[in-house]
């Protein structure tokens, strides 16, 4: 109960821009718990479909491969049959391959904008906060208060600041783990989609 009321009372002190700060907290959270959702769902067979497609592809088993895109339906299940189906043409697979993996990719950057608008602005409120308190401190001693009273405000107006970078850290934590992420599917696909089109030149000659 004591720590309880001692972060009530460091979330008070650091003043208005504190409020902000935590909904870009609850904010940043809720993205990272969406997005794992999100990836488990349409991305978690990715390297599973991307393997055994490309195993499949090198022996010509293009029957194989449709049970798996159809039994295992992903990201990169779906590149993989769109390109398939638009397969009568190298030019015509590679057009759907890049076109089905630009819609695709759109679902899996969402908010991610937010988490990098975040990283910016998150210090600068703590910063902000850090400002007005040290004013307010000035204030009191215009007012004819101690030297301590004013070292006391600035330390807590200094809570504004370390809360700000928290929540940008957090949040560069998050973009980064899922940029990441983003990158080692897409170079997967990639991959799968480069062999695929490799093991179908045989057909197009």
């Amino acid at each position: 109960m004591e720590n309880l009321n001692y972060v009530i009372h460091l979330f008070h002190s650091g003043g208005y821009v504190m409020y902000p700060l935590l909904f870009l907290s609850l904010m940043v959270i809720a993205i990272a718990v969406e997005r794992s959702f999100y990836y488990r769902k349409y991305a978690g067979k990715t390297y599973m479909v991307t393997h055994a497609v490309n195993e499949y592809a090198k022996l010509q088993k293009w029957d194989e491969i449709e049970n798996v895109i159809k039994e295992n339906p992903s990201i990169a299940s779906r590149i993989a049959e769109a390109g398939l189906k638009n397969g009568a043409t190298e030019e015509g697979m590679k057009t759907a391959f890049s076109d089905q993996m630009g819609v695709d990719a759109v679902g899996f950057r969402k908010y991610m904008d937010y988490l990098s608008a975040t990283v910016t602005i998150s210090p600068l409120l703590g910063l902000l906060g850090t400002v007005t308190g040290m004013i307010g401190s000035f204030s009191i001693l215009d007012a004819g208060a101690g030297a301590s009273a004013i070292t006391g405000g600035v330390g807590e107006a200094l809570i504004a600041t370390a809360s700000g970078l928290c929540v940008a850290i957090m949040a560069f934590i998050v973009y980064t783990f899922f940029s990441h992420r983003l990158d080692s599917i897409i170079n997967q696909i990639e991959n799968m989609c480069v062999n695929i089109i490799n093991a179908k030149r045989e057909g197009w000659k």
